[in-house]
């Protein structure tokens, strides 16, 4: 294992995508989260595309309909660091 490297990240994803992909994993229509999350199934056409600003609220309420957590959402080409604890 100590040749082992971490992979890079090889493309970026945008808030409406990782919306798609998410929803798609778990192969769900649009008219489905809309019904699971509350939120109008053309909303969730234009955060998809991003047309719309996803926002906590949404957020939330999306990230309850797929059972993640909100950040995965609002972040998606969130990068961690490695630092060092002093």
């Amino acid at each position: 294992m100590k040749d082992f490297r971490p992979a890079k990240k090889t493309i970026d994803v945008s808030v409406g995508e990782s919306v798609r992909i998410i929803r798609e994993l778990q192969e769900l229509s649009q008219n489905e989260l809309s019904r699971l999350a509350g939120i109008p199934q053309s909303t969730i056409s234009a955060i998809e595309n991003d047309r719309v600003v996803l926002g906590v609220e949404r957020a939330k309420a999306l990230a309850r309909a797929l059972k993640c957590h909100p950040a995965v959402l609002l972040f998606p080409s969130w990068e961690i660091e490695e630092q060092s604890v002093a």
